[in-house]
């Protein structure tokens, strides 16, 4: 059994930061790849950012948020976390952790069912003006 227990989420104004932590406990046997997905109301759930699990491999980060957010695992703690600058109204979500497996780190595949295998609860983070 995996468990994903995120935190970080909150309110924030614009241009401020927040940094979103995951806690993965379990084995992820047969998975290779974890990241962060977003909704928002309305909308579809979307791949924000994900990293290999294995390896040292580049990480993939959506096109329109580079320059923004950044993904990183710790895993001596078994955690992945996803660094959020320069926050956006548009940035206002529910954040997800999620582990699975994908051939490449893409748009494309990380959004493609079903490469999540595993999810978390979601945190939620909200940008004002």
């Amino acid at each position: 059994q995996v468990t994903l227990v995120e935190s970080g989420g909150g309110s924030v104004q614009a241009g401020g930061s927040l940094t979103l932590s995951c806690a993965v406990s379990g084995s992820t046997m047969g998975t290779n790849f974890a990241g962060w997905f977003r909704q928002a109301p309305g909308k579809e759930r979307e791949a924000v950012a994900a990293v290999w699990t294995r390896g040292r491999g580049t990480p993939f980060v959506d096109d329109t948020l580079k320059g923004r957010f950044s993904i990183s695992r710790d895993d001596a703690n078994n955690t992945l976390y996803l660094q959020m600058n320069n926050l956006k109204n548009g940035d206002t979500a529910t954040y997800y952790c999620a582990i699975g497996a994908v051939r490449n780190l893409s748009r494309r595949d990380l959004n493609a069912p079903p490469a999540v295998d595993y999810w978390g609860q979601g945190t939620q983070v909200t940008v004002s003006s």
